[in-house]
């Protein structure tokens, strides 16, 4: 079953590759000198696993994000919004609060970060619980209103004085996440992500709270039949699938761009919805899709430099990743149907032979 599981996006990543090597061929590049280049770019040496694990680090929380509400049986499509919001949540707290230790400023900022990510995908929870507004709507639209937020907050009250360029003051040393990797921008938020796993793994399959999230996400019905508050365990999984993608904005200001501006994500919030599909919503499978989406992410530059090789056919090859995972769904279902099929046959071809025989 195992081995089923991981064949699968194996397989499909495979495939993608070979998709992009055809595209690659076709703006005439040759496919192996680009591919070389792109793992050049990701895996050569220390910075660049590095930058591959840095890339990795926000692709991680976003995709639990998704996961963790589709156990749910929701759908957050807002991950980019809720990393918006966590980035400014925490970057006020890094801005404005002064004088603390580390050791207490950083995990302020942490907190903050993941309480105003929850927030705004509570936000979208309650519209569903209470409205019945449907969460694949709502997320999509929350993700503009958190754009263009951030965007005026970076411009007006935030922005750095003397107000030359839109973005915020650098956060105070004592809430910026240290290096863990010397000489590389390798820092300790791929280490928050690492125990975000471990929560999503823990809460979900060890806890009774995760068990009724994961009832509910299987059959809501059968769950309020059992004495299940679905109402409840929505809200729940939407603020803490929102807090993991606040985290991502956090752990990007905190540890990479150090300052609050527009767009400072290129995407993070929806490449989470793929790496979370690939890795099949599995806490290890998250991973590995994660620091597979890092090196497509982090190669790509090196790939362009040296191959003359666009980053759009990075985006091509994620997109068809996601399409041979999905397509691999359907096969295995009109596989298994033919496979019933023929049990019957033969079943009633059985049944026909023994009243012959009688």
């Amino acid at each position: 079953m195992l081995l089923k599981k991981l064949g699968i996006p194996f397989v499909a990543v495979l495939a993608a590759l070979l998709v992009g090597a055809g595209v690659i061929k076709f703006i005439g590049v040759d496919p192996l000198t680009a591919y070389k280049s792109l793992f050049m770019g990701s895996l050569s040496n220390k910075n660049a696993i590095a930058e591959t694990l840095v890339k990795t680090t926000p692709l991680v929380f976003t995709a639990l994000s998704y996961a963790f509400a589709a156990r749910c049986g929701l759908v957050n499509l807002g991950a980019e919004g809720q990393l918006y919001i966590g980035a400014i949540f925490s970057t006020t707290v890094a801005i404005y609060l002064t004088g603390l230790p580390m050791i207490i400023h950083l995990p302020m900022a942490i907190i903050a970060g993941f309480v105003g990510g929850g927030l705004w995908g509570l936000l979208a929870g309650w519209l569903k619980v209470r409205f019945g507004a449907a969460e694949v709507i709502t997320t999509i639209m929350l993700n503009y209103i958190a754009t263009h937020f951030l965007s005026y907050l970076v411009t007006g009250p935030m922005i750095e004085p003397p107000g030359s360029f839109p973005q915020t003051a650098q956060a105070q040393l004592s809430a910026i996440l240290p290096k863990i990797l010397p000489g590389t921008r390798l820092h300790a938020g791929f280490l928050v992500a690492l125990l975000a796993i471990v929560f999503y793994y823990y809460f979900l399959w060890k806890t009774t709270t995760g068990y009724e999230t994961r009832v509910v996400g299987l059959n809501p019905t059968a769950a309020e039949y059992a004495g299940i508050n679905p109402t409840k365990n929505a809200l729940l999984a939407m603020f803490i699938a929102g807090g993991f993608a606040g985290l991502a904005g956090t752990c990007e200001i905190l540890g990479i761009q150090l300052r609050m501006f527009q767009n400072f994500s290129p995407g993070y919030g929806f490449d989470g919805i793929a790496v979370a599909l690939l890795g099949g919503g599995a806490p290890v499978g998250i991973l590995i899709a994660g620091i597979l989406f890092g090196i497509l992410r982090s190669g790509a530059n090196m790939m362009q430099m040296l191959a003359k090789v666009p980053i759009a056919i990075i985006y091509i090859i994620q997109a068809f990743v996601i399409f041979f995972v999905i397509s691999s769904g359907f096969f295995e279902k009109v596989y298994n149907k033919r496979k019933l099929e023929k049990i019957a046959r033969q079943g009633g071809n059985k049944d026909g032979n023994s009243n012959s025989d009688r």
